[in-house]
């Protein structure tokens, strides 16, 4: 296997080679993620500094930086130990001290000479009227000026690193950085004036001025582009190697779907049907489907599971459907039963929970093909679980699972097309991020009856308030939901957090309050929701176990406390659980004054919009990428030059780029192609190279 291409060995050697690097400095680079000069290169300024001359530090407002041509005068050496040296200086109207701790006098007098004029550049200050410039940044003679950018880029540092060290290092490698043939579509780098990869890496590490470090400034972009386009490319050829892999042409006659739409008291949704149309077409193709449905709460997204593997079924094939966890998979066990009787189809259930005789015949069942759909939990991965044909697996609530898994239930049939559901509202740009790999169905519209939910704030100090509404709303028959906190320190603190509501509330509304938290035996927590469902329980509090998925149309309330330590998506997530019958619905989000602006924001948002996309976007705004989905089980990559908050709009160009290039050139061997070789070597994007080989 050919290994890095020659052209990138000066972007890959070792740091110590570089101007003023050691093997301790190489150390310090190291600790802020600087390995190679490839790295170095990619370490963008974070800020910079205007270090244009000025005539006077009269001109600037203080406290602020100045460069100016001073005359240097009389030095004042410390008095005593402890207090600073001093040396006056003159520009043009302004006497001023610089002011220096610690110092060795024979330095200073050797680059301050008394009489001689001199450019300082530095931070200034006034103490009781005098102007002071401590430790200046630059001291320069005036045949050295030209030295002195007039912009200076500022990067990030750490101990025993200097500005000015990095700077040196910075530019050796880039007096080495190899010119490259170009990767980016010639009309996309026309269009957005982007320049040369060469230049464009000249160009952030020499700004000229603020406008330079913004992230729409062209050589910005351009390098944010080449590694979302890196990203993407790796994407594309998993997705096409997958494919290559082959699927099974898997056509249904419609006859059971026909069946189950004809018996809803309802019809589909114009977005439901585009959704059964790209996902039947794609199992109908000879490529292995791997499809991303994306709905909101309650937009519909089981009926389009459902027909998916129906259309499974009538292929002569088998159907899974994986859900994250037991509750969710009884759920939905319980809500497609009565559409499989309509259609005459077969379901079971398999669970961590099935032992012994029972689990043998579900087994036995699965195997010879009398089970046609398959609902269960991660135990649908067991090695043991074997289908006679398997051709779709849907898996629920993605996030949830990683893609080794993912990929472990593909493997359950010779080339099984998979469906992946989410109902959180991921932004488009983070779905690419996360997903980029598979093809995107959205629903975007609520199936008609469901009722709108009115949402309201209120501060804890009404607490007495909300529990005397609640016990009116219970003795007219309504159920609610108690959510409590998620306190940080522990999940022994969330448990009494929910134990006392749920003792308080107790005391107040009787016995028709339950309690069920993360800590509960699966069987208790099961229990406890299913005497929700049954109305025994009135009120059930939780902690945010109920987040995802469980369908009690009756309950109507949501009371959510301490809201604002929530994020907008798991809130959204939590409302989403009423409003589901025919009654109105309402959500109370209670909150601990006082508020916070971006709390008060969040809270505010949730109030005036359902709308989870919307939401979704409002959040990345607000909290950044990694916390939306929550970076720990998120797969999201790290991007080190993009900024998908406010680059965005980008991924998706490279997206569409990446497959275009990919489907015109599917060995990348012409020109544009053996340059998105070099990137994906630039990017590190190894793994993509070799599937590229493979294939």
């Amino acid at each position: 296997m050919k290994g890095r291409p020659e052209i990138l060995y000066p972007l890959f050697g070792a740091l110590e080679g570089l101007d003023g690097i050691g093997p301790k400095t190489s150390k310090y680079f190291n600790a802020i993620g600087v390995e190679t000069p490839r790295d170095l290169v990619f370490l963008l300024p974070q800020s910079g500094i205007d270090r244009r001359p000025r005539a006077s530090v009269r001109d600037i407002e203080v406290p602020g930086i100045a460069t100016v041509e001073v005359e240097v005068g009389n030095h004042l050496p410390a008095r005593s130990r402890g207090r600073p040296y001093r040396v006056l200086v003159r520009d043009e109207r302004q006497e001023f001290q610089l002011v220096f701790f610690h110092p060795r006098a024979e330095y200073l007098q050797r680059i301050l000479p008394t009489g001689q004029r001199r450019l300082v550049s530095g931070r200034v200050e006034t103490f009781d009227g005098v102007y002071q410039m401590a430790h200046p940044d630059h001291v320069l003679p005036l045949d050295e000026v030209s030295d002195l950018p007039l912009f200076e880029p500022v990067y990030p540092l750490t101990v025993g690193l200097t500005q000015k060290t990095v700077r040196r290092a910075l530019r050796s490698v880039l007096d080495r950085a190899p010119e490259l043939k170009e990767w980016v579509d010639p009309a996309l780098k026309a269009r957005m004036g982007w320049p040369d990869w060469r230049s464009a890496i000249e160009t952030v590490h020499a700004p000229a001025s603020a406008a330079d470090l913004s992230p729409v400034a062209p050589a910005r972009q351009r390098l944010a582009y080449d590694e979302l386009l890196a990203h993407q490319l790796t994407l594309a050829i998993a997705r096409s190697s997958r494919r290559r892999a082959g699927g099974i042409a898997t056509r249904g006659d419609g006859r059971l779907v026909a069946r189950v739409l004809l018996s809803l008291p309802y019809a589909p949704t114009a977005a439901q049907r585009r959704a059964f149309a790209e996902i039947t077409g794609d199992m109908a193709s000879t490529m292995r489907m791997n499809r991303l449905l994306q709905g909101d709460v309650g937009a519909g997204k089981t009926l389009v599971a459902l027909v998916a593997l129906l259309t499974a079924v009538e292929a002569g094939g088998q159907g899974a459907l994986m859900a994250p966890t037991e509750i969710l998979a009884r759920q939905h066990l319980a809500s497609l039963a009565p559409l499989a009787a309509t259609a005459q189809v077969r379901l079971d259930l398999l669970t961590g929970r099935d032992k012994g005789r029972d689990r043998v015949r579900k087994l036995q069942d699965l195997a010879e093909g009398r089970t046609q759909i398959l609902i269960g939990t991660h135990a649908l991965f067991q090695s043991d679980v074997q289908f006679r044909d398997l051709r779709l697996a849907v898996i629920d609530e993605q996030h949830r699972f990683g893609v080794a898994q993912r990929m472990a239930l593909g493997e359950k049939g010779a080339s099984v097309d998979s469906l992946v559901m989410t109902a959180t509202p991921i932004p488009r740009s983070l779905a690419l991020a996360q997903y980029g790999d598979m093809d995107l169905s959205l629903l975007d519209e609520k199936p008609p009856g469901r009722k709108p939910i009115t949402t309201s704030l209120a501060s804890t100090e009404r607490l007495a308030e909300v529990v005397a509404h609640l016990a009116q709303a219970i003795a007219e028959g309504r159920q609610a939901y108690w959510v409590c906190p998620l306190v940080e320190e522990s999940e022994t603190v969330n448990l009494t957090a929910a134990q006392s509501r749920f003792e308080s509330l107790r005391a107040v509304l009787g016995e028709g309050v339950g309690l069920v938290h993360g800590q509960m035996p699966p069987a208790e927590k099961d229990a406890a929701m299913a005497r929700f469902v049954a109305g025994e329980t009135r009120v059930l509090v939780s902690t945010t176990v109920i987040e995802v998925g469980v369908n009690v149309p009756n309950a109507t309330i949501m009371v959510i406390e301490r809201a604002e330590s929530f994020g907008l998506a798991q809130l959204h997530q939590l409302r989403g659980r009423v409003g589901r019958g025919d009654a109105a619905s309402t959500c109370l989000l209670l909150y601990d004054p006082p508020l916070g602006e971006t709390a008060s924001r969040r809270l505010k948002l949730m109030r005036d919009t359902e709308d989870g996309f919307r939401l979704s976007d409002e959040d990345l705004a607000m909290r950044g990428a990694g916390d939306v989905i929550g970076t720990a089980q998120s797969g999201l990559p790290r991007f080190r030059l993009a900024d998908l908050e406010r680059q965005s709009a980008l991924m998706a160009i490279a997206q569409s780029d990446a497959r275009k290039l990919l489907a015109d050139d599917p060995e990348l061997q012409s020109t544009r192609g053996q340059a998105a070789r070099i990137l994906l070597w630039l990017m590190e994007q190894d793994r993509a190279i070799r599937l590229i080989r493979v294939g």
